[in-house]
């Protein structure tokens, strides 16, 4: 499932029943809507009356492609072509001009419920020959005739708690990552996952409830994702790969009945953004703090690049990323989108594990690359916890710390502690800015003692 709805460029339709032989074909979504239309509808009708199917035509469309029905089921492909299944669509089937104007008009138009994100699954028949819970063909002519306007006849048959809003057109792609999600990554994708996985533990109790609803892998949601796996019959793993992420997305479908005209639905609350999208000119903040460490650390092996300080992405940000995608085989716009950021710091654990031997004495001052927190243990944790000992025997202003692998609440508190010091967000969670600032400050009290 996609975190908003977009109107698709175009979409994969599979020729016959989901499990059919049949080829694929891409077609383009205002041509697909043309031909659905085409065949459902006579062009003869009450203009009102075609407006509102063909509405009903791409909502019904669109919250397939949302929800990646298929997609999420293993198939290759947005739609069927089977009114059994989807909608009747005919490969080479001519259009009707009305339909065609209207279409043209209309296509990035679709039906939700208020308070609801997903297109609607509207859901209808001809209502002579087959009756149906959603709207009757036939009697949105009658309604038409009798003077109802498009949005009226849908609410007739939809409910009054419906709208008609616009999408913007964007090219469709797969909603996993790219990557495999692990413990210590953090990006807004984790932060859904956390939500889904929540709603799904409602109908599966054996499922535990994560409490932290943050951007972080952490170990409560690694433990969630296990339980998810094995109740779900794929390997253990708690690292979510593409089979996981679908089946997440599969059963979070299913339990809020979102392909279902009486679908819980989907809140913005539930998938709204808390982080940027992207970093670009005039970002500002944590994220850009932390790009210019993995960024400067490049640097220093690279001199193609520029150090840089600063919690603004300026024009020689944009420049170092613009040479940083070129070099790196990326779309070059000066952009830091997933794409970007994922190969960022890729480069950064690379150059890390190529540090010269006789610089190895410095290599304990570099960044793991991993978020590190509450429940998770390691030698990047016990790098972390050396360092906060040695600001606490010389300070005494942090709780304490045990130096023992585990990122325990001791180690929490601490580094709540010197986040607040360092005017950073109080997450208890270290990425590469509050590792930084943790550094910067135990070199500079060690050489006032």
């Amino acid at each position: 499932m996609y975190r908003y709805p977009i109107i698709p460029e175009s979409i994969v339709v599979h020729l016959g029943n989901p499990d059919s032989n049949a080829r694929n074909i891409r077609v383009n979504f205002v041509e697909y809507i043309k031909n659905v239309a085409s065949g459902e509808l006579y062009p003869n009708w009450p203009e009102k009356a075609l407006r509102a199917n063909i509405l009903a035509i791409i909502s019904f469309a669109l919250n397939r492609v949302y929800t990646e029905w298929y997609r999420a089921r293993g198939y290759n492909f947005d739609i069927t072509s089977s009114s059994a299944a989807d909608q009747s669509f005919q490969e080479g089937r001519q259009f009707f001009d009305r339909i065609y104007v209207i279409v043209d008009e209309i296509f990035n138009n679709y039906i939700v419920r208020d308070g609801q994100v997903q297109p609607l699954f509207a859901s209808y028949c001809d209502g002579r020959n087959t009756t149906c819970a959603g709207l009757s063909q036939w009697g949105s002519v009658t309604d038409a005739n009798n003077g109802l306007d498009p949005l009226a006849i849908l609410k007739k048959y939809y409910g009054n708690n419906i709208k008609i809003v616009t999408g913007e057109v964007e090219p469709l792609r797969n909603s996993f990552p790219g990557k495999n999600l692990v413990l210590g990554d953090a990006v807004d994708d984790i932060r859904l996952l956390k939500i889904e996985l929540n709603r799904i533990g409602q109908n599966y109790p054996a499922i535990p409830s994560i409490i932290n609803d943050t951007i972080f892998y952490d170990k409560e949601l690694e433990d969630a994702v296990k339980v998810f796996q094995k109740t779900f019959s794929l390997p253990v793993t708690g690292e979510v790969n593409s089979a996981t992420w679908y089946k997440i997305k599969y059963y979070y479908n299913a339990v809020k009945k979102i392909s279902s005209i009486y679908s819980e639905g989907v809140k913005l609350s539930e998938i709204e953004l808390k982080y940027p999208k992207e970093l670009k000119i005039g970002s500002s903040g944590i994220g850009v703090l932390e790009l210019n460490y993995y960024m400067n650390a490049i640097a220093c092996y690279d001199d193609s690049f520029v150090m840089l300080d600063g919690d603004t992405f300026s024009k020689d940000t944009e420049n170092n990323i613009k040479t940083f995608q070129s070099k790196y085989g990326l779309v070059v716009n000066g952009e830091v989108d997933v794409t970007t950021w994922n190969r960022i710091r890729e480069v950064y654990m690379s150059y890390i594990k190529t540090v010269p031997k006789n610089c190895m004495y410095n290599l304990n001052e570099f960044y793991s690359g991993r978020y590190m927190s509450i429940g998770m243990s390691g030698e990047d944790v016990l790098n972390l916890q050396k360092f906060l000992y040695l600001i606490c025997e010389t300070t005494h202003e942090i709780p304490g710390v045990k130096v023992n692998k585990e990122y325990d609440s001791l180690t929490e508190q601490s580094i709540k502690y010197l986040q607040k010091k360092f005017n950073l967000n109080v997450t208890g969670v270290v990425n590469a800015t509050t590792w930084k600032a943790i550094i910067e400050y135990q070199k500079k009290i060690s050489t006032l003692n």
